[in-house]
């Protein structure tokens, strides 16, 4: 047997590594849980904290009509990509529809949006995706 696999075998099953092993468990599973309920807060935000002015809101509007449109659909009923209707959005997390927008989605023909909006402005998108987009 080889001598580190058999140290590392009494090491793991001593009572000293049973218990940090039981309370590194408690602790991973609570940050987990932390995680969600701030992923969920945040999912259920109503509206963004920060609103485009009038000027870039009708700048995002042509922006997601038009080259979103290419392959969601002129309507945001779908095409190339999924619709982007509220029925089609509402059960999904704000934050991972966010992502998608400013990343992109690799190996996919969704391209990332990063620089050409702000995180401020995705929120805005996602908010308005989600309760129904305005059309002007």
């Amino acid at each position: 047997m080889n001598p580190a696999t058999c140290a590392s075998t009494r090491r793991a099953t001593s009572p000293q590594a049973r218990r940090f092993n039981r309370i590194s468990s408690r602790i991973i599973a609570a940050l987990f849980m932390l995680a969600g309920a701030a992923a969920a807060d945040c999912a259920s935000a109503a509206e963004p904290a920060t609103q485009p002015d009038a000027a870039r809101r009708s700048e995002l509007i042509t922006l997601v009509r038009q080259d979103c449109g290419s392959c969601h659909g002129l309507t945001l009923k779908g095409g190339l990509g999924p619709a982007l209707l509220p029925e089609a959005l509402h059960d999904k997390p704000a934050d991972s529809l966010k992502a998608t927008i400013l990343q992109g989605r690799p190996g996919t023909a969704m391209p990332p949006w990063r620089r050409f909006l702000t995180e401020a402005e995705a929120d805005w998108i996602v908010t308005n995706l989600q309760k129904g987009f305005p059309s002007d």
